[in-house]
């Protein structure tokens, strides 16, 4: 974002994380001349942590512009049918414009332009903004910005404060049209960097110098399979000084591909395998076979790459014996870690056009469809996290995917990452089940997390 605005004639500055750098962003509001405050939001799951940053901003700088933009911004924009209710949203989140696109860059300079020399700002797209105390929304189109073009400018970033660990994106929308997932349809046409261009990304990577993990965010980093082969051949050759991890289609995985991972530095890949019965792959419109995933996490522990995955319980279609499936798989393949989260009923997803062949009622985490219900699905996550043995339950929030790899940065082994997660959902299952042994586990895990 920072490289895009500044090659179209605005100066940034940033901060990396809100709670560990409030009294730097608070220096900033007092003492600099800002016109505007960009927050974006891709990893926020709830408006409470932007409303706090909202506040934060407000309390020491009244009069600049915050702007919003990112994920939860433009999902609460495609779910939320009335703009009425859309409008008491980002009332209550409080900033001034909001940014309602997959991409939106181009929104966001269009409205530092309008802010900056007095344009109307209601011509902008992909926008809702305040007036007159209510919320308006500009109509909403389609944004696509050319990954090459608009590559990250390592250079105009203090080396200092770009920290050890980086997160990129090699390429933009994704491959598939799996029907529990809206993405693809509002992102586009999947489209990805050449070698050629990520070579020159990594290697700018490189001579920052300080650079030791690199998060590769690519929906499907290992699509086209030819093509990510390159990639990894490119890095070996290059002799990167940094390990990486990325999200990973398990279905792709062979041996020499696993090789070549190992070799280049690959850590650790996140699998979206969302269920372990072929009916279930069906209704999703994955291109998958349950055997192909457990070959492919073989592999991945056999060349010791650590891998999580996760599963949606209660798609439609789903059954108790799908779901025993699921168990079953997990126990079986022995992930490193694993997850199970509710299916979440969004209308703007392709299964629920398909709504009066399953059955399917409500919306949100509040459905039912006719082989199960919100409440079933529910019992059975529970039922998972208590009884699986072979792997390990790792949480959406707080604690994710991408924790693995910061924790060994800051000096825990692999080893005791596994281990002190075992340990924390030992002590979360006793206190389910009502069951003692508290301080012994306590101890353990204490002794644990200690490098």
């Amino acid at each position: 974002m920072g490289s895009y605005i500044s090659k179209r004639g605005f100066t940034f500055d940033y901060v990396n994380a809100f709670h560990l750098e409030k009294e730097k962003l608070k220096e900033k509001l007092i003492n600099n001349d800002i016109l505007s405050v960009v927050i974006p939001t891709t990893l926020y799951v709830s408006a409470d942590p932007i409303i706090e940053i909202v506040k934060f901003i407000k309390c020491y700088n009244s009069k600049v512009k915050i702007i919003i933009g990112g994920p939860f911004i433009l999902n609460h924009t495609f779910h939320v049918d009335e703009d009425s209710e859309l409008s008491l949203i980002f009332k209550n989140i409080g900033a001034d414009f909001y940014v309602c696109s997959s991409e939106g860059e181009m929104a966001l300079v269009n409205v530092l332009n309008g802010l900056k020399y007095g344009y109307d700002i209601s011509n902008i797209k992909n926008i809702v903004y305040k007036e007159g105390g209510k919320y308006l929304k500009t109509i909403i189109e389609k944004e696509d910005n050319c990954l090459k073009e608009n590559k990250i400018d390592w250079q105009s970033f203090n080396k200092e404060n770009i920290g050890d660990i980086l997160s990129i994106r090699t390429a933009k929308s994704c491959p598939f049209s799996c029907s529990f997932c809206w993405f693809p349809q509002r992102a586009g046409k999947y489209k990805f960097l050449s070698v050629d261009d990520v070579e020159q990304q990594f290697n700018e990577i490189k001579d920052i110098g300080s650079v030791t993990t690199l998060n590769i965010i690519d929906d499907t980093f290992n699509v086209p399979p030819d093509r990510f082969k390159e990639i990894l051949k490119m890095m070996i050759k290059n002799k990167y000084n940094f390990k990486w991890n990325s999200y990973f289609r398990c279905q792709y995985a062979d041996r020499e591909t696993i090789e070549l991972m190992k070799e280049s530095g690959c850590e650790g890949v996140y699998l979206g395998i969302e269920s372990a019965s072929n009916k279930i792959f069906k209704n999703m419109n994955k291109n998958a076979k349950k055997e192909d995933y457990i070959k492919g996490i073989e592999l991945l522990n056999e060349y010791e790459i650590i891998n999580h995955a996760s599963f949606i319980i209660g798609f439609p279609g789903e059954t108790d014996e799908t779901v025993l499936e699921t168990i079953d798989f997990i126990e079986e393949s022995k992930p490193t870690f694993f997850r199970t989260q509710l299916w979440y009923c969004d209308h703007i997803t392709p299964i629920c056009k398909q709504k009066d062949k399953y059955g399917i009622l409500g919306s949100g985490f509040q459905w039912a469809h006719d082989t199960m219900d919100v409440e079933r699905a529910c019992e059975w996550i529970d039922y998972i996290f208590t009884s699986v043995k072979n792997s390990n339950w790792l949480p959406q929030n707080s604690f994710d995917y991408f924790s693995i790899y910061y924790l060994q940065r800051r000096g825990m082994k692999k080893e005791q990452v596994i281990e002190s997660s075992k340990l924390f959902n030992e002590l979360v299952k006793n206190k389910m089940n009502r069951q003692g042994n508290y301080e012994e586990l306590i101890g353990k895990l204490r002794k644990t997390c200690e490098f």
